[in-house]
């Protein structure tokens, strides 16, 4: 298991690195957001040399919009995951089903040269996924021993402590591997 963490706005630009294999960085949530860290935080990991993801964290509504909108911050590079950030809104609402999975083939369109992969709690996963569709992969968060997810379903990323940090582990032997996967896209 490989260690990661994701970060966000909340979360400082020079976070620790040390024995971290993989960060996830929040980009953008709907069409109007862009986390203000993004360059500082992404320039962190890439010194770091960590395979780096990029999150959107998904409304309901102008799905093609939202990919769009996503895929003009995230920086372009071969090798970078992409994910979507299912779960509920501030609002209390969530994007549906189809939603999410227009959203995935939209982002996998428009950035055919990397995986593009789901961020779903396990609530979501269990009770509100009715198309188990990931894309590249699942990334799932459940608050339990690292790398031992309450699901059925083959998962890539675990993400099971928000303290102090969004704390996660990756499902590769090495990070070679995981960089391997990544390139492949």
């Amino acid at each position: 298991m490989l260690r990661g963490i994701d970060v966000s706005a909340y979360q400082s630009s020079t976070y620790d690195t040390d024995g971290l294999s993989f960060v996830f960085v929040k980009a953008t949530e709907g069409r109007s957001y862009v986390n203000p860290k993004l360059a500082a935080q992404t320039k962190r990991a890439r010194d770091a040399g960590l395979v780096v993801g990029f999150y959107h964290f998904l409304w309901p509504g102008n799905l093609a919009a939202q990919a769009e909108y996503f895929v003009s911050k995230a920086p372009e590079k071969k090798g970078d995951i992409l994910a979507v950030d299912w779960e509920t809104t501030g609002e209390g609402t969530h994007a549906g089903n189809a939603e999410k999975d227009s959203f995935i083939r939209k982002v996998k369109a428009l950035r055919p040269d990397n995986r593009v992969i789901l961020y779903a709690n396990r609530n979501f996963w269990l009770n509100v996924d009715t198309t188990s569709y990931a894309g590249d992969g699942l990334w799932i968060a459940d608050y339990v021993s690292a790398g031992k997810p309450r699901i059925q379903a083959k998962w890539r990323f675990h993400q099971y402590t928000d303290d102090p940090v969004d704390t996660n582990v990756a499902d590769f032997p090495s990070r070679a591997a995981l960089k391997e996967w990544a390139d492949g896209a």
